[in-house]
């Protein structure tokens, strides 16, 4: 008897943004395994028996590596069991969830995808800064900062893009942002921008920092991991909201 696969993703890190159904999995799953981002109160809805495997990872150090989480997926799923693979944020989203997807259909296991809260629209809005604004931007470009040098190039062209979409938003991108600073100003993005930092949303501590690209372009603003970081006019917006709000916020700009 063959079991089954939910790739699920589980939001940004806050148990609030969980979907009704990655819940509903969670509870009937027989094992569940899990990465380093997500809410960790999300296991306490996997019922007590279920098997609980960490396969979290960071910055150059990985607790197991792709290719093992995959087999212990099919492993697990082949013996019948309901085996959840929980993602922090989206698993579509710079997750590996459509490659173990589609690794698992290959097997002849089902496979079912469970949309999650993407950190790259929730850290923004939990600032009260909209990715989009009538009258102030009308595109928005989702993009990793840290692209896997194996694929032999990049995808990702920031020169482009500065002239492209009105508003960026970087993930993975801390431990090269002046570079691609450096790049959007090359590109034709005015030194002036604004850039809101935002610095583990949802997951304690968490802070936002408003800059420019010039200022991160020169070295002077350091960006934490993980940081999800935004470029464009929607930031000033989102700053006259902040104040209004009384929401806290650093200012080095």
């Amino acid at each position: 008897m063959v079991g089954k696969v939910i790739i699920a993703g589980g939001g940004p890190g806050d148990e609030g943004l969980l979907t009704l159904r990655c819940i509903e999995a969670l509870r009937n799953a027989d094992v569940v395994i899990y990465d380093r981002l997500i809410p960790r109160s999300a296991l306490n809805y996997v019922r007590q028996g279920a098997q609980l495997i960490y396969v979290g990872k960071e910055p150059g150090r990985h607790t197991m590596e792709e290719d093992e989480i995959i087999r212990v997926m099919m492993s697990e799923a082949g013996s019948g069991k309901i085996v959840v693979r929980l993602h922090g944020g989206d698993a579509f989203l710079f997750g590996r969830g459509f490659e173990e997807c589609i690794a698992v259909l290959n097997a002849g296991i089902p496979c079912e995808v469970i949309p999650g809260v993407t950190s790259a629209i929730a850290a923004p809005e939990a600032y009260l800064i909209p990715p989009v604004l009538r009258g102030v931007s009308s595109s928005v470009a989702i993009v990793t900062g840290m692209e896997d040098p194996r694929k032999g190039r990049a995808f990702v062209n920031f020169r482009e893009l500065a002239k492209a979409v009105n508003t960026i938003i970087i993930l993975m991108g801390a431990s090269r942002i002046g570079e691609i600073a450096k790049e959007l100003i090359e590109g034709g993005l005015d030194p002036g921008t604004y850039v809101a930092i935002i610095t583990r949303a949802y997951m304690g501590n968490s802070r936002v920092t408003i800059t420019t690209v010039g200022k991160l372009a020169t070295g002077e603003v350091s960006v934490e991991h993980p940081s999800v970081i935004v470029v464009g006019d929607v930031v000033r917006e989102g700053l006259k909201a902040m104040k209004i709000a009384g929401i806290n916020f650093e200012m080095d700009a």
